[in-house]
Parts: C-alpha cells; sequence; structure tokens
C-alpha cells in the first residue's frame, strides 16, 4: 500500500485524533489558567457548541462523496492543478500549498463578513456570549458546505500534494481551537507569538461586540495576512477581562448558545445592511 492509498484510508482517524487530543489539551489548559471569566453555563454552551459540531460532520459525510484529500489524490492523478502542472520539489510544494490554502481562508473569512447573507450565517460562530475551545468548531452547516466548496475549488486550481492537504486540514483545526482558546498566555510569549500564528489574544479581538474590532484579526492560522492588508487590531479597547464578547442584540442564550436557535439564527430578523467597512470607531458623548 503507497502512502497515498494509506492517507486516505486512515484520513478520519487521523483527523479525529488530533481534534480529541487538541481539544483535550485546550480544555485542561482553560480550566488551570483561563483568560476570562465565564458568564453563561459552560455545560450549556458545549453540550450545544459540539452537537452542532457532530451534526455537521455527519451532514458532511452525506453530502459529499469525498474528502478534501480525495479530491486533491483525484486532482493528482487527472494532472489538475497548478503544482501538478508545474510541480516542484516535495518540501517546497507541500510548504507553498500550505500557505496558499491559509490565505485562501483568510480571504473567505473576509468575504463571509462582507456580503450580508453571509455574514447572517456567519454571525453563528460570533453570536456565542462566551469564548472557548469550542467556539472554534461552532459554525452554521450552509457556511460548512459553502466551506467545503470554496476548499475544493482551491485544490481543483492549485492540484496540493496530499501531504499538504492532510497537514492542512489538521493544523486548521488545531489552530481554530487553539486560538478561540480561554487559555491565559504569557504577555511576552504572546507578542513574540503573534508575529507567526494566530494566538487567542489576538484572535479574541475579532469575537468583540464592537463593529471595527469584529472587522479585524480575520487569520486562523498565520498571523501575517491581517498585518499585510491592514485589518490587524493589537488588543482590545476595553481589555481581554472587560470587553464584551458577540454580537449586539443577540444576547439571549436560549437563542444563541442552544442547537434549535443556533440553526434558526441566520434566518432570524430583518435584512439590514452590513459593511465590512465599519472598521471605524469613535468614543460616545458623554451623558
Amino acid at each position: 500500500m503507497g502512502f497515498s492509498d494509506w492517507v486516505m484510508g486512515h484520513e478520519p482517524v487521523i483527523r479525529l485524533s488530533f481534534f480529541f487530543g487538541v481539544l483535550a489539551v485546550m480544555a485542561l489548559w482553560e480550566l488551570l489558567a483561563p483568560r476570562r471569566a465565564l458568564t453563561v453555563s459552560k455545560t450549556q454552551r458545549w453540550l450545544n457548541n459540539l452537537g452542532l459540531v457532530v451534526f455537521n460532520t455527519l451532514l458532511l459525510r452525506w453530502l459529499f462523496p469525498t474528502t478534501a484529500v480525495g479530491l486533491a489524490a483525484f486532482a493528482a492523478d487527472h494532472g489538475w492543478g497548478l503544482l501538478n502542472l508545474y510541480p516542484l520539489a516535495a518540501p517546497w510544494a507541500v510548504l507553498l500549498a500550505v500557505v496558499a490554502l491559509d490565505f485562501i481562508i483568510y480571504l473567505q473569512h473576509v468575504l463571509v463578513h462582507a456580503v450580508p447573507a453571509l455574514w447572517r450565517l456567519h454571525r453563528v460562530h460570533h453570536a456565542d456570549l462566551d469564548y472557548d475551545v469550542t467556539t472554534g468548531a461552532r459554525f452554521h452547516p450552509l457556511e460548512i458546505i459553502l466551506s467545503m466548496l470554496i476548499k475544493f475549488a482551491a485544490i481543483v486550481v492549485l492540484g496540493p500534494p496530499l501531504l499538504a492537504v492532510v497537514l492542512f486540514e489538521v493544523i486548521l483545526n488545531a489552530m481554530a481551537m487553539f486560538n478561540h482558546a480561554n487559555a491565559r498566555l504569557p504577555a511576552g510569549l504572546d507578542k513574540v507569538l503573534r508575529w507567526l500564528v494566530v494566538t487567542p489574544d489576538m484572535h479574541r479581538v475579532h469575537h468583540s461586540v464592537e463593529d471595527n474590532e469584529a472587522n479585524s484579526n480575520f487569520g486562523f492560522n498565520l498571523s501575517l495576512w491581517d498585518r499585510l492588508f491592514g485589518t490587524y487590531i493589537a488588543q482590545p479597547r476595553a481589555g481581554h477581562a472587560g470587553m464584551s464578547i458577540g454580537i449586539h442584540h443577540y444576547r439571549d442564550p436560549r437563542q444563541v448558545d442552544r442547537l434549535p436557535g443556533m440553526l434558526a439564527l441566520p434566518f432570524v430578523g430583518k435584512v439590514t445592511g452590513y459593511a465590512i467597512n465599519r472598521r471605524e470607531w469613535s468614543k460616545p458623548d458623554a451623558p
């Protein structure tokens, strides 16, 4: 059995092993060194957030006959994609593919904030009233389907090696849980790490109720995209302990932290303007 066959045969086990392993480590870290005090029932949030993960996983397995790894193998067999047409040495091809896929995820994240219809889906992720490791896996099923289609298109165009796709999937899931963790990092270590990767303190700014802060720090893995494209904000104005997490006007735990409410949230409320360029902020006038 070749490497490609082995990866395709064991890909679910590889991904699940890393998912539960990182989840356990982050959960323990949150317990031992929490960054913020939680505001709603952790048991309720975990049951519903992880319930949404299970639902999304089963839905994807039912809807799509192949995984990203399977499509990468199919693309390689048929010579599809830039890296199959213009092959590089294996280490460079893997590195380039992982970085390129990460950039696509950054652009996708900007897109779901910029397009009003897509924001209605993505606000399920942002409406969580607390911020911890399970927030990183909390997405509406329709956004998960859209994300999978974008990933498939990227694989067909790019033609990444199988190893790159497996690494990217594992890294993306692990980093999403890491940078959504309610975990405390020493300030000095955070300052150094965020020059390369997205840290919990860096991404937490993105979950602020304030428009300009929520429309910043879009990266999941590499922090350079936010610095390069001017979407980086170092710290929340209210500080990490004092900032409000979530979305204005969606503060009822029954609506935003229970599975039926999360599934219905994109279809709740009037269709109103939502512009990503709402990144300015001015101090309110004193009463």
